[in-house]
């Protein structure tokens, strides 16, 4: 990723440190995926007027090749080498811009932590447009303005301290009340529009601020209906920016937000499934009214701010482009900004057997929350409510192959259990019941096919279509399977979940991490999740002694298992 270190800290009275920098980006351990989407929005973009061929052919100023060889013999057709300097004019960092609620007062050395890690992402081309947010001064304080301009100062100053270059943009950028035309249709709106709206003059301080390089941060100011400059919320103020419909491009930045991120005291949006610890990751579209129902008043002590930050996380990204997120993470967990950037991945993948996250050193209660737009998730367990033309399409773009259609829709109407579809067809999860070797057997719950299309691979589709997948399987009859996804809501008894994958498929490493064992067989690999719930049990009937090698209710069902799922037939022509 050469982009990353192509520009030196702008402050050589600094002494940054850029182990800590590189050591933050290698805990990120970005996937090869990963990294190809962090270039396709950070990394070098060639001008369209700057093309190679449009700047220099050589065949104009060669001779032809046997006066060539005869006037030139030394001459050689080795490409011609750029000085750096140009190099970075033809190939200049593309930068995008972030959303950042500074939800103070912080400490000089939690400030201090918070800014290095802005000046990080400012150099992995990430800008960021500040909001300060005072939660212990109450709104009528006396003093109560020139607090708030002294904090945004100090913001300022800290980040110069750091190296960065910062703007405080004291003046007003927004209006109170609704756009004028959310006025006239508010029902119109998914989502409910912003109290607070910008008029693409008002964000000409920002525009300018951006284009010098420079970190704009802005005190929670607003002009009211008598044009009068008041304190509003943080929130209504970074709602109010990114539905800008005037937004434009230079050539080197992209002023529509690509992420939202709240730092705060408190850490992410508690879980009930978790025990209060943060969500890891949450699907608005299908999560959001669950989190706010099941929300425990006890939390409201730690976490004041919890459902207020979710709030505005799902008005900002309403807005924003679908690959945008939200990330709401503690000032001790700064570093993290960086690994969420390079991957736009929870710090642990929220589809994880419970037993490895509930063990994990990473999960803390101020671990971050990672918040998406997500998908709609519904279950459903008639193939007559099937959209089979989709999901043919899903199929075999997903799997790059030709679906056998007729045969392979007989053999889901004889053995169907539930189709889980994620969004528009964009991913599904196929179950079926198999019949046991005999009839004394009950039948295996066999996953035949996990698909996500490739343009929503790495959006989060994939762990939203897995924890569903668990909710409806292998983890029936937890308390942290009781999901808004249409299907059992954790009420049940979980089922082994069985499935077989060819022994070179690249999503195998990821069905290790997911799956209780494997065993191969042959060209293929059998892999199984046990059913949580039982093994619960299990451990708990035998106290300390844990579980032997191979249990009773073990016995045979590796056999049983493979024998069935060798029989399968394949989907494929």
């Amino acid at each position: 990723m050469p982009a990353i270190f192509s520009r030196p800290f702008r402050s050589h009275g600094v002494k940054a440190s850029y182990a800590d920098f590189i050591l933050s980006i290698l805990r990120a351990n970005p996937s090869l995926r990963d990294t190809k989407s962090y270039l396709a929005s950070f990394g070098h973009h060639q001008p369209e007027r700057t093309k190679p061929s449009d700047l220099l052919d050589i065949s104009t100023i060669l001779p032809p090749t046997g006066q060539q060889e005869k006037e030139s013999p030394k001459l050689t057709t080795e490409p011609l080498k750029t000085s750096p300097v140009i190099s970075s004019i033809l190939n200049p960092i593309y930068r995008r811009t972030a959303l950042v609620k500074l939800q103070g007062p912080f400490t000089d050395k939690q400030l201090d932590s918070i800014a290095r890690g802005m000046v990080f992402l400012e150099k992995l081309g990430l800008v960021s447009v500040m909001v300060i947010e005072h939660d212990k001064l109450a709104r009528g304080d006396e003093g109560e303005r020139a607090t708030i301009i002294e904090e945004t100062m100090r913001v300022v100053s800290v980040l110069e301290a750091h190296g960065a270059k910062a703007r405080p943009v004291l003046g007003t950028v927004v209006r109170l009340g609704p756009m004028p035309r959310d006025r006239e249709d508010p029902a119109a709106h998914d989502v409910p529009p912003p109290e607070a709206h910008v008029f693409p003059t008002d964000l000409v301080p920002i525009r300018s601020s951006l284009r010098a390089g420079e970190i704009p941060v802005l005190p929670p100011f607003a002009l009211d209906s008598f044009c009068r400059s008041v304190r509003i919320d943080a929130n209504d103020v970074i709602a109010a920016l990114p539905p800008d419909p005037h937004a434009d491009y230079s050539e080197d930045i992209n002023l529509v937000p690509l992420r939202l991120m709240i730092i705060n005291r408190e850490g992410g949006v508690p879980s009930y499934a978790r025990s209060g610890y943060p969500h890891l990751l949450i699907n608005l579209s299908s999560e959001y009214d669950f989190i706010r129902d099941t929300f425990e008043p006890s939390w409201l002590k730690e976490r004041p701010s919890a459902l207020s930050n979710l709030r505005l996380a799902r008005t900002c990204l309403s807005y924003m482009p679908p690959a945008s997120s939200a990330i709401m993470v503690s000032h001790r967990s700064s570093s993290s900004l960086i690994a969420n950037l390079i991957t736009n991945k929870p710090a642990v993948s929220s589809s994880l057997p419970h037993a490895l996250l509930q063990g994990n050193r990473k999960l803390a209660p101020e671990t971050p929350t990672l918040i998406r737009r997500g998908q709609s998730i519904q279950v459903v367990r008639s193939l007559a409510h099937v959209n089979r033309a989709k999901l043919t399409h899903l199929l075999e773009t997903s799997f790059g192959r030709t679906l056998d259609v007729a045969p392979f829709y007989e053999r889901l109407e004889k053995y169907l259990d539930f189709v889980i579809v994620a969004g528009d067809y964009v991913g599904a999860a196929i179950v079926t019941n198999e019949p046991g070797p005999d009839q004394c057997s009950p039948p295996i719950s066999y996953l035949d096919k996990f698909a996500v299309l490739p343009s929503h691979q790495g959006d989060g589709t994939v762990d939203f279509l897995w924890v569903a997948l668990h909710d409806e399987t292998y983890g029936l009859g937890h308390p942290f399977s009781v999901n808004p996804n249409g299907g059992k809501e954790g009420k049940g008894e979980g089922r082994d979940l069985v499935w077989r994958s060819r022994a070179d498929n690249k999503v195998n490493r990821w069905y290790f991490d997911r799956s209780s064992g494997h065993m191969r067989m042959g060209s293929w690999v059998l892999f199984w999740c046990d059913a949580e719930k039982r093994l619960k049990q299990e451990e708990s009937q035998r106290a300390d002694s844990g579980l032997s090698y191979v249990e009773s209710w073990e016995a045979g069902r590796l056999e049983q298992w493979a024998d069935v799922v060798t029989t399968i037939p394949s989907a494929w022509k």
